[in-house]
């Protein structure tokens, strides 16, 4: 018997330890992890770095209210702020707690209440940000959601096109939907929900939870795209591991953030953000992103020579070392066959594998799991073409 709630569909893997680009269980076998915390130990598990800061901040202070100044706070803002188009931050824990510090901003800052967001999102599972997020099976069983909340299909110009409605507080979206299938948008698309929101007065609000901190070899995925939204929003590998979660806005948003507007007892947690400030110290260093898009191309091309002509292989996607596999059957079983091959991958939707290793990652890893790949769907097209 356990006694946590089942809301997981846990794997039958129970962790002894994780260093590095490994992860080991208990009962002795070691994985390539291209999971790492779904997208969060970005500089692999145990990075040396974060954990000299975390020791040197357990010897000060663990935490405090923030009623009171917090230095490492500020330095960690104005890093996130010089390597943005935004100018001020709020610190939370996670990325659902960032996306709803987004919502409450955008329609405090409007004065307007309606949010649009695209099929196949994902943004949290609070109350508003399971509203924001569109996929019926986030939705199932809970009742009402919360009002206001429109749904668009994605990298769909023309319905972006077609809005014609000036009580929109903001239109919210991820630049590479994670959850909903590694889909990257379209530049245009993109282009064109910036160029709407100007003319209707709505904010752009841009979920980076996924895809920052240098998961797509740029600081922020939106920098792919010429885009500059009103809002940012963070979590996943910023802290290394710690949670945390930030909000990055504009400087005209900022007076409609004033005390007691929103709050968080641990955001900004002194532990948590040292964490954050050596991670990004690391990431966003020029060299280090330039190299993540190498490494994210050669894995790509890896895939693509030894997959071809594979019937199974509908297309592979993505960008730096954020990619997805999409397969003409579902992949659930193909996953416990490559964690039996010794490496871990995740779901996204019932067709994609979806790969996140470290940005730390080698070419000899990511050479490695090309190989396990290769093997495991070649068995499993094998085996669907017997059937």
């Amino acid at each position: 018997m356990s006694y946590l709630f089942p809301t997981y569909a846990r794997w039958d893997v129970e962790v002894e330890k994780a260093k590095g680009s490994y992860l080991y269980d208990t009962s002795g076998k070691t994985y390539l992890d291209f999971v790492q915390g779904i997208a969060v130990c970005n500089l692999g598990h145990q990075p040396e770095l974060v954990k000299e800061a975390i020791l040197k901040q357990l010897e000060e202070v663990w935490h405090v209210s923030n009623l009171f100044h917090i230095p490492a706070q500020e330095e960690l803002a104005k890093k996130l702020v010089e390597s943005s188009c935004g100018d001020a931050v709020f610190f939370a824990n996670s990325g659902a707690e960032a996306n709803e510090a987004a919502i409450k901003l955008a329609r405090k800052h409007t004065n307007k209440h309606k949010i649009i967001t695209f099929h196949q999102s994902f943004h949290g599972r609070t109350y508003a940000t399971m509203t924001a997020t569109a996929q019926k099976k986030v939705h199932e069983g809970f009742g009402p959601l919360a009002p206001t909340f429109e749904y668009l299909p994605y990298n769909d110009i023309d319905a972006v096109e077609a809005i014609d409605d000036y009580q929109i507080a903001a239109i919210m979206l991820e630049v590479i939907q994670g959850e909903g299938g590694v889909i990257p948008a379209a530049p245009e698309f993109l282009q064109a929900v910036e160029k709407k929101c100007r003319k209707i007065g709505a904010l752009l609000i841009v979920d980076e939870v996924q895809t920052g901190i240098g998961r797509t070899g740029k600081a922020f995925a939106y920098e792919h795209y010429g885009i500059e939204p009103d809002i940012i929003t963070l979590a996943k590998g910023l802290g290394s591991g710690f949670p945390i979660g930030a909000m990055i806005g504009k400087k005209e948003l900022i007076e409609s953030f004033s005390a007691g507007s929103h709050g968080s007892t641990f955001g900004g947690n002194p532990l948590a953000v040292v964490s954050a400030k050596a991670t990004v110290d690391e990431i966003f260093i020029e060299s280090f992103l330039q190299e993540v898009q190498k490494k994210g191309n050669w894995m790509k091309q890896q895939l693509m020579e030894r997959l071809k002509g594979n019937h199974l292989v509908k297309e592979i996607r993505g960008k730096g070392l954020m990619i997805g596999i999409e397969l003409h059957t579902e992949v659930v079983s193909l996953l416990a066959d490559l964690r039996n091959r010794g490496l871990l991958a995740l779901l996204a939707g019932p067709n994609v594998i979806r790969l996140l290793p470290s940005l730390t990652v080698t070419y000899d890893e990511l050479k490695k799991a090309a190989e396990i790949l290769e093997k495991t769907i070649h068995a499993y097209s094998l085996d669907h073409s017997l059937r």
